[in-house]
């Protein structure tokens, strides 16, 4: 279980996160949405321990970390049991998008040819058969997103959190996208997802996060979605149906 409870955290004067509580399930998707600026982003760092929350605790299966750290010597870091796929992708520019999904698989894997049967499963259920070999620049951005992805999960991670990831995909592969999501589900695996994309988040989620002005506006099942309890919810869902 990753769980994260009263998480706080500020820079300079403006205070994002307002004691955040969130967990996530093995097995699960919990879908985060909200206004652009609410804290999404900064939620998922701090789960990743990338950047140390100002107060509150984060627990990945029982290793705990409690914010104010006394000694930032003793983080560890969950890397690759937790991996995340953000925005910007960071591919590196001069290796193959093959080899951007290898170099940090190949110290995930004993079975050599195992590693290379999950790729070429990654491959074929991404269509990516045209353009595995290029490099990032020859690349459109739907294609680098699904190279990120295809990177997070050959790392057999027990934690996935992803930031917007089919922000630039077509409608054909955000169900590629999300059925591949289903079969990492059945591995057991924990996913955080940061979206936009409502019909998204109905399919994918099991458990919705509605975030708005640093804190936790209203969550449960995607069903939510259709049926808000909270007026701030039915105004946001309301002009994202408008702007649709």
């Amino acid at each position: 279980m990753l769980t994260a409870t009263n998480i706080h955290k500020s820079f300079d004067e403006n205070h994002i996160l307002k004691g955040v509580d969130i967990s996530i399930t093995p097995g699960s998707i919990t879908c985060v949405i909200g206004p652009s600026g609410t804290g999404k982003t900064t939620l998922l760092r701090a789960l990743a321990l990338l950047d140390h929350s100002d107060q509150g605790q984060v627990e990945i299966d029982g290793a705990s970390y409690n914010f104010p750290l006394a000694d930032k010597s003793l983080l560890g870091t969950p890397w690759p049991d937790m991996t995340v796929v953000f925005q910007s992708l960071f591919l590196w520019p001069h290796l193959t998008l093959r080899e951007n999904i290898l170099l940090p698989a190949r110290n995930r894997w004993d079975d050599v040819e195992a590693m290379n049967a999950e790729l070429e499963d990654l491959v074929s259920s991404f269509e990516m058969e045209h353009f595995i070999d290029q490099y990032p620049n020859q690349a459109s951005l739907g294609q680098r997103q699904r190279i990120a992805i295809a990177r997070a999960i050959m790392v057999k991670p027990k934690y996935i959190l992803m930031d917007e990831i089919t922000s630039s995909l077509d409608i054909e592969q955000v169900y590629k996208i999300l059925t591949r999501l289903e079969a990492l589900k059945e591995r057991n695996i924990g996913i955080f997802l940061i979206t936009h994309q409502i019909g998204f988040a109905k399919r994918a989620a099991d458990y919705v996060v509605f975030m708005d002005d640093g804190t936790i506006a209203e969550s449960g099942e995607a069903s939510i979605l259709s049926a808000p309890k909270t007026k701030r919810l039915q105004n946001f869902l309301s002009m994202i149906e408008m702007a649709s």
